[in-house]
């Protein structure tokens, strides 16, 4: 029997009648069977959560689902920012073997000396498991400590996914697992019968040239090309046109090479991290990262235009290698959708558009979770694409 999926985004405050329709539907329209599924709904949906899991389990034959709560809901071309309701993707995948664990702080904790902790905690090798969805509460789990042992644990297998958003205040914030809320992380991993491709949109272009890290202290780097970081900063910036100077004040970055071994940098190679600052005096910069000696460094600006065209670039590179989406899950940034673009659904609306219309699923996220070269990373102002091929 062939992969299926079909998604179903209801806009509207909590109902009994909503919930039950909005299940039936995508059970008819998945072709009756499942396998697992994804749910996302706005903070409101807190206090009626344990009849919001039964609806969709019992009427959408639901044996697995994971979930959290969604400050923006996603489904398929449409973000809808703020409103009511929840978004459903059901898959139906006969061929696949699935993994579903929750995993603790106290895991993590265990994990920075010893990464086969998540090994023993899941029973799944590296060998067991092609790619990995993770949704994390940003309030209760360490994300960032936590794919500091995963990579190690699962080198090289991409995970993708989001930290939990919500309403005004922590208590909005909600992990879903089968039938109750959970803390933590929930991830889900996913071993053949289907294809997972991923993407991950940092929304930077490149400017000045790619250097190398002469000198690096911690998280400053003190030398770049043998010359002072901060002159290579400062000649950088002046030497951008009048507009993006003004783009550029709050919204300058550094992107590290996640590989020396290619014989030119282009989107998609670089690791993208904040600027904490900059020291004249002694020519160093303070990025949000520990830089190393040797890797590449190169300066980025991030903007509306920068964000559209490398999400447009990397979506039709997949289309010119023949993908067709069975469906999609969008984890973008709470800082994307109208507060960037200027107007909603920029990211939906342009994956279904290049991609070819699909079942979809998503939300806004308190920060994104995706590979950049070999190795996972927790993202800003990010767009990272789980695509079901």
């Amino acid at each position: 029997m062939a992969n299926s999926a079909a998604s179903n985004l209801t806009l509207a405050p909590f109902s009994e009648k909503d919930v039950t329709d909005a299940a039936r539907k995508a059970l008819h329209a998945v072709g009756g069977r499942v396998s697992c599924a994804f749910v996302f709904a706005s903070a409101d949906y807190r206090p009626h959560l344990p009849d919001f899991l039964d609806i969709l389990q019992v009427h959408g034959h639901v044996p697995l689902l994971v979930g959290c709560s969604a400050s923006t809901l996603v489904g398929r071309s449409l973000e809808a920012e703020a409103q009511s309701g929840f978004s459903l993707l059901l898959l139906h995948l006969p061929e696949s073997t699935l993994h579903c664990h929750t995993l603790s702080a106290d895991h993590v904790a265990q994990g920075k000396t010893d990464p086969h902790v998540w090994q023993r905690l899941t029973g799944v090798s590296p060998d067991e498991v092609d790619a990995w969805i993770m949704l994390a509460d940003p309030i209760t789990f360490p994300v960032e400590d936590c794919l500091a042992s995963w990579n190690r644990a699962y080198p090289g297998i991409p995970t993708i996914g989001g930290a939990a958003s919500g309403g005004s205040n922590a208590r909005d914030i909600f992990l879903l697992r089968d039938d109750q809320a959970v803390e933590g992380a929930v991830v889900l991993g996913f071993k053949g019968g289907v294809r997972i491709q991923t993407i991950v949109s940092q929304g930077c272009r490149p400017i000045g040239e790619p250097l190398p890290i002469t000198g690096a202290d911690r998280h400053f780097v003190l030398s770049l090309g043998s010359r002072p970081a901060y002159e290579v900063l400062q000649e950088t910036f002046n030497a951008l046109p009048a507009a993006d100077k003004a783009l550029a004040r709050g919204n300058l970055l550094a992107g590290l090479a996640m590989s020396e071994y290619v014989d030119e940098f282009k989107t998609g190679d670089f690791l993208v991290r904040g600027l904490l600052g900059g020291d004249p005096e002694h020519g160093a910069i303070a990025i949000a990262a520990h830089p190393r000696i040797g890797q590449t460094l190169q300066f980025q600006l991030r903007d509306h235009k920068s964000a559209d065209a490398e999400l447009r670039h990397l979506a039709q590179e997949k289309a010119a290698a023949g993908l067709q989406p069975l469906a999609s899950l969008l984890f973008a940034c709470n800082g994307r959708g109208t507060d960037l673009f200027g107007s909603p659904s920029h990211d939906a609306e342009l994956l279904q558009s290049l991609l070819g219309s699909h079942p979809g699923a998503g939300l806004f996220c308190n920060g994104e979770i995706g590979p950049v070269g070999e190795k996972t990373f927790v993202h800003g102002y990010t767009a990272s694409v789980a695509l079901f091929a």
